[in-house]
């Protein structure tokens, strides 16, 4: 079993078919605490959806489900947060976050959460 780490899906939906679904569904399976941020209230795994962000402390990860147009609303979020690092899975890659997130010393990771559950690399 591996370290519980605190981690944001930025992006969550109660949508089954979605993979910001699945990840949650997969993080919880892997012991780790998760909080996740989407447009529409809902619950998966155990997980409320919050529809509003809401204060973060002692965050390991954020793991990115919106494009990056989308994500500009966050990046003060995303960089308050301090994370340790941001995976930004498949269709969220953004180097104007890459940047910032650099600029702030956070780690970031172009993987699929998916990929690394199951690979043990989370």
């Amino acid at each position: 079993m591996t370290k519980n780490k605190k981690t944001v899906v930025l992006g969550a939906t109660s949508k089954p078919e979605k993979y910001a679904y699945k990840a949650i569904m997969m993080l919880v399976d892997h012991g780790h605490s998760v909080i996740a941020i989407g447009q529409n209230a809902g619950e998966v795994a155990g997980v409320k959806i919050q529809t509003k962000a809401i204060p973060l402390k002692n965050i390991d990860t954020i793991t990115l489900y919106l494009n990056p147009a989308r994500q500009r609303d966050y990046y003060n979020y995303i960089v308050e947060a301090k994370p340790k690092r941001v995976i930004f899975n498949p269709g969220t890659e953004n180097p104007e976050l890459y940047q910032l997130l650099t600029l702030n010393g956070i780690q970031k990771e172009v993987a699929c959460t998916l990929v690394l559950l199951t690979t043990n690399q989370y």
